[in-house]
């Protein structure tokens, strides 16, 4: 496959580098971030009443010391619905003075494989 070359492109590379399925939905992380913690409120807020499509939450980033919107959309990474859906937050979070942080995948899903670690036995213990 081929990706634009951008940050968008380079990450869907790696992910297909990994052997990520990409025609297939998952679960994509967009991070809002915020310096003002009442700011942040506010557009979780917004986005609860609008009725926002996905999982939305507030985390407090230590590291950046910023607030954090994290909306979790079940998508397909398609890079130009990841592009779009991207602008859209930015421009709502710029709404709040905050702006878009770019997104994510965590690296096991449902349907990957149960572990990356080939040496696991299962055992009385395992719980999946």
């Amino acid at each position: 496959m081929q990706f634009p070359d951008d940050d968008n492109g380079k990450m869907l590379a790696a992910m297909a580098d990994a052997g990520i399925d990409l025609t297939k939905a998952l679960n994509v992380d967009f991070f809002l971030v915020f310096e003002d913690q009442r700011d942040a409120e506010s557009a979780l807020e917004a986005l609860v009443q609008q009725e926002a499509e996905g999982e939305v939450e507030l985390h407090f980033d230590e590291d950046t010391e910023t607030w954090e919107v994290i909306v979790c959309l079940n998508m397909v990474p398609d890079y130009d619905a990841l592009v779009a859906k991207e602008t859209e937050l930015n421009a709502f979070a710029n709404e709040f003075d905050g702006g878009s942080d770019g997104w994510g995948v965590m690296q096991h899903q449902e349907g990957d494989g149960d572990f990356a670690d080939e040496e696991h036995q299962c055992d009385d213990n395992c719980h999946h």
